[in-house]
């Protein structure tokens, strides 16, 4: 045990929920460390209940310490009175398994998967006494990487880091441990960190921004490149591994001491989808679908339940009732006698999947809430954001749930998407007054929460063009729903903080004249901004203003076709023709089917991995509404349409500018 532990136990009484810095969870490992090991400090910067149950950290956390050359531990982000009295008593940032200090790790390493916390890498940063700025480090420093969703768009944050890592991380950590333990090895003052950083950059997925120079005029990026004496690829490609069956993990997950989100066992089942929503950057990003073996799924629920004593199991992916067979799978994980008794959830549940034959065999389980995501409120504007479910759907799968026990529903959707109207908006209190109608048929008080996001255009989404809507029509909308809800008993009505949208929608296609934003809002207290406790518009309204750039130009203005955006030089693996005539096909109501059940759109995912794009012979889920609505003739229109879009069309589309 770290000297640092000994400081710690001093104070760590008088401050809130101390279970959140003293590890030893069932699953935890404590590393000898080691000159011949690279050792990874991975940092979710967030606080630990919500960083915990990660499985992208628990993933990695695994794989480098199972490694001859590598070792790991983590750390959270300190709740704001830790971070009070660490910095009070000198102490550093440190890990949870050794207590360690993080000035003692080779390697720190992010998981940045949400743009409000970008405030608290610096904040981590400061408490690990490293530099902000990737220039001011030298060869003593450790190296910063970040990986996540994120990274697709790290030009905001690319000062404070060395690396970013794109796509899966499985293997690549792997060889940038052996890059850096060589390094380590030879010891040589000869090669400095810029040659250590130029031979990083050399691995697929890895992205040096600082080997990268970006060029303005007149307020606008032109280009992104590597500058003239590096090395580095034009086009940083992301990583994909192809076989999700060789990367069976977390096999020991962590279990924790104290309450945590999502505290059960966690299996994900596949990655990646096709479903092709266009508001969605996780379903485009993580392409191409790669399944896990059914039986491997299976050993993992069961070994897992086993070895951690949960009784609640969550199959994971991004549209959980798509995966091959998944009403045997349910089957097989409720009669399991390792399983027995369980509660079973499928999050990021289809509407147009989830029939009664699925509700029926989780009804085995314990029935909590179900959650669906209809997205749009009209059939019109799920044709705009590719959410081909029908309003009979969504009816048929909440009767089927009704009528199998259930008596809670929550439904998500978001406000502001492309072409919304006050009629769209409005249809959400319509479905969820029809769903409510549903629920009385089979018990007496049921019940339907409608939980409305504001919409963020994300990079390598057809919608990265789009110019978000302003902080005030996205509050009128919310009004608008407010006043409709109030008449119809039994439903509950959440919404999100459309200040707290506006400023993710700056950060998520900024790019990098935001660090100086970032810093000084950190520097105000800013920390904790996803908190709604903490968050505060003005610090950032007012860090805008001082570095001279206007809110308007980052998140509501519309992109242009030939407009070079910030992660123009990264790729998700999509080809950037593919995605604006999806943003074309968006504008012109037409939806698109699932790739699975139709010949390949090219839409670039495939290409290069080793994945041959193959038509599913068995018909779609049940639920029958994949390509509700397209026609032959939409499909052809899709190929032909060539010209660019102007204001002038987005607007007769029902766009503002």
């Amino acid at each position: 045990m770290s000297s640092l532990w000994a400081e710690l136990e001093q104070f760590l009484d008088e401050i809130e929920k101390p279970a959140r810095y003293i590890g030893g969870e069932d699953g935890m490992v404590k590393p000898e460390h080691s000159p011949d090991k690279t050792s990874w400090l991975l940092i979710y910067p967030d606080t630990y209940e919500i960083g915990l149950p990660n499985q992208g950290l628990q993933i990695l956390y695994e794989i480098l310490n199972e490694r001859d050359d590598s070792l790991a531990e983590r750390s959270y982000a300190p709740w704001v009175d830790m971070s009070r009295e660490m910095r009070n008593r000198g102490i550093p940032l440190f890990s949870l398994d050794t207590h360690h200090s993080a000035e003692a790790f080779d390697i720190l390493a992010f998981n940045l998967s949400a743009e409000l916390v970008y405030t608290n890498l610096l904040e981590c940063l400061d408490l690990a006494n490293v530099p902000f700025y990737s220039s001011d480090r030298n060869a003593d420093d450790p190296l910063v990487i970040a990986g996540g969703h994120c990274t697709y768009n790290p030009e905001p944050f690319a000062d404070f880091i060395d690396i970013a890592v794109l796509g899966d991380g499985e293997e690549v950590v792997g060889e940038i441990s052996e890059i850096f333990t060589e390094w380590k090895r030879k010891n040589d003052p000869k090669k400095s960190r810029l040659q250590l950083l130029e031979e990083m950059a050399g691995l697929p997925g890895v992205y040096v921004p600082s080997l990268y120079e970006a060029n303005f005029s007149s307020g606008r990026l032109l280009s992104i490149s590597p500058k003239e004496e590096s090395s580095a690829p034009n086009i940083v490609e992301k990583r994909t591994i192809t076989d999700l069956s060789d990367w069976p993990y977390p096999k020991n997950q962590l279990v924790p001491l104290t309450e945590v989100v999502h505290d059960r066992l966690n299996v994900e089942i596949f990655r990646g989808c096709t479903r092709g929503c266009r508001f969605c950057q996780a379903g485009m990003i993580t392409r191409p679908v790669r399944e896990r073996p059914q039986e491997q799924v299976l050993t993992m629920v069961e070994e897992g339940l086993k070895r951690t004593g949960y009784d609640e199991v969550s199959l994971t992916s991004l549209s959980s009732a798509d995966f091959s067979d998944i009403e045997s799978v349910i089957t097989e994980v409720m009669t399991q006698d390792a399983c027995s008794p369980v509660s079973l959830s499928l999050p990021s549940l289809r509407v147009d999947a989830f029939t009664v034959n699925t509700a029926a065999q989780m009804q085995q389980a314990r029935r909590t809430g179900l959650t669906f995501a209809p997205e749009a409120g009209t059939w019109r504007l799920r044709n705009v954001i590719n959410k081909l479910i029908s309003d009979d759907d969504l009816l048929a799968a909440v009767e089927s749930a009704y009528s199998q026990g259930w008596r809670r529903v929550k439904l998500y959707f978001l406000v502001g998407l492309p072409t919304e109207t006050d009629e769209d908006t409005l249809g959400i209190v319509s479905l969820a007054e029809k769903t409510l109608e549903i629920g009385r048929k089979y018990h007496k008080n049921p019940s339907v929460t409608v939980s409305v996001g504001g919409f963020v255009p994300k990079p390598d989404t057809p919608f990265q063009w789009f110019g978000q809507n302003t902080e005030e029509e996205l509050l009128r909308k919310i009004y608008l729903l407010r006043d409709a809800a109030k008449k119809i008993k039994g439903l509950k009505l959440k919404w999100h903080d459309s200040r707290a949208t506006v400023v993710e929608g700056i950060l998520s296609r900024g790019d990098r004249r935001l660090a100086p934003v970032i810093e000084k809002v950190w520097k105000e207290g800013g920390v904790f901004q996803e908190w709604s406790e903490h968050f505060d518009i003005s610090i950032w309204k007012n860090a805008m203003k001082s570095e001279n750039l206007r809110i308007e130009d980052f998140a509501y203005r519309h992109r242009e076709e030939d407009e070079f955006l910030p992660w123009d030089h990264l790729s998700a693996g999509l080809h950037k023709d593919f995605l604006w005539q999806d943003w074309r096909d968006a504008l012109n109501n037409q939806g698109l089917e699932d790739c699975r059940w139709t010949p390949c759109y090219d839409c670039g995912a495939c290409t290069g991995y080793g994945i041959e794009h193959v038509v599913a012979s068995a018909v779609p889920p049940a639920g029958g509404s994949q390509g509700t609505g397209v026609t032959s003739e939409q499909k052809e229109i899709r190929v032909s349409i060539e010209n660019k879009t102007s204001f002038k069309d987005l607007q007769s589309s029902g766009v503002k500018k």
